[in-house]
């Protein structure tokens, strides 16, 4: 049991610092009951997660089931000066108000995978702000600004004459002494937090809390198009709290190859049940899309519940395998003689005229299901529906 249970600790880990004590704080679950404390910092900067975010939080559940009790670190304090890691510019720093909204809807999101019973919730507020100027030298002492160049990111800025707030570098700092006021088993963050992860480490050790973290760090998941990192920015994510018919369809969107990769950052199956899954679809025992659609089927659930990932999945199943309208779609009001690409676009289905121009010439644009060529049409007074592509749906009403 306790190799089992390492083996779904380390499952689609890029990397482990001192594994060793991972283990043996398992162990001692496993003989004598006693539980060990998990961190992970988020920083409130927007009020919504998509499944990229969502990685950490798998982990964080996969320990709750070994014994792990999760520190779930709102960094309200730190939100105010915004984590440098990977900005290429000084990043504009958060209101009290917009902190307070988007910790609500973090921590709503955030139970429907973590064990609410075994998660402890704590601001970094509490006792950052209770540092006062002196607490801050001291923290400050224990890092050569040569130290903090040696990240990447500052490295490029300094390199290239860009500004860097001096606030910025108390950053890692803080993270760091989140950790020493915790007394945190282990650290877990993305691939690009290591430069913070490790701070927490060295801190522990200076501030001599007579044990240093673990760190657990998962690899950034990549967006519907299998090559970018998840994000709203680059328009390849699934949200949280999107709709389930659009959690589904987007998941059924993914590359054969990216499912395997979603399997198993993302799924509750077993590692053994996944090698399974796996082998039955090379040797075309399991159809791909089968898989896919139980990859689907399950996620929605997560977020919603079966009866709706039901319904999500008949809904895809009546749309595109059967060609049928969807149930629901969003209406807009229109004036008569509209240039049909302004149409497209004032339905958000198309980002810009150009982009519709161009899905129509590539006979992507349908009009009541009827596909359609003349980038120039006018729409006269009357209700159309309008689609792009198999999964953007509108209907309009032109007066």
């Amino acid at each position: 049991m306790i190799q089992e249970a390492l083996e779904e600790i380390a499952r689609g880990t890029a990397e482990i610092i001192d594994s060793e004590r991972i283990e043996k704080l398992v162990t001692k679950y496993y003989n004598d009951g006693t539980t060990y404390t998990v961190k992970a910092g988020f920083d409130p900067t927007a009020p919504d997660l998509h499944l990229g975010h969502t990685v950490l939080l798998q982990k964080l559940a996969t320990f709750q089931k070994f014994g792990g009790r999760v520190q779930f670190l709102i960094g309200d304090f730190t939100a105010m000066i915004g984590d440098p890691t990977g900005k290429s510019a000084t990043r504009k720093v958060l209101t009290k108000e917009d902190i307070i909204k988007n910790i609500t809807s973090y921590t709503q999101q955030a139970f429907k995978i973590l064990d609410e019973s075994k998660t402890d919730i704590v601001y970094n507020n509490d006792w950052l702000e209770a540092l006062g100027s002196a607490g801050m030298l001291q923290l400050a002492s224990n890092l050569t600004v040569a130290r903090m160049l040696e990240r990447d990111d500052f490295s490029k800025r300094y390199r290239s004459n860009t500004p860097i707030a001096v606030s910025e570098f108390m950053y890692p700092l803080l993270q760091g002494y989140d950790s020493v006021h915790l007394k945190s088993d282990i650290e877990i963050g993305g691939t690009d937090q290591k430069f913070n992860l490790l701070m927490g480490r060295q801190l522990q050790k200076a501030y001599e809390i007579k044990k240093q973290q673990a760190v657990l760090m998962m690899p950034i998941l990549e967006g519907l198009d299998g090559v970018q990192k998840m994000s709203k920015s680059l328009g390849n994510y699934i949200g949280v709290i999107d709709a389930p018919k659009d959690i589904y369809g987007k998941i059924l969107s993914i590359s054969d190859e990216l499912m395997w990769r979603y399997y198993e950052l993302l799924s509750e199956m077993s590692l053994s049940d996944i090698t399974k899954l796996q082998k039955d679809v090379s040797s075309r025992t399991i159809h791909p899309k089968t898989a896919k659609e139980n990859l689907a089927f399950e996620i929605t659930k997560r977020f919603y519940n079966e009866e709706l990932a039901t319904l999500a999945k008949e809904e895809f199943n009546s749309v595109f395998k059967a060609k049928k309208l969807p149930t629901e779609m969003l209406e807009f009001e229109m004036s008569n003689g509209i240039w049909v690409c302004q149409a497209l676009v004032d339905a958000k289905l198309e980002s810009s005229t150009s982009q519709a121009r161009r899905d129509i010439k590539q006979n992507a644009v349908s009009i009541d299901q009827v596909k359609i060529s003349d980038e120039k049409l006018n729409l006269e007074t009357g209700e159309y529906i309008l689609q792009v592509g198999k999964k953007r749906f509108a209907k309009i009403k032109v007066k």
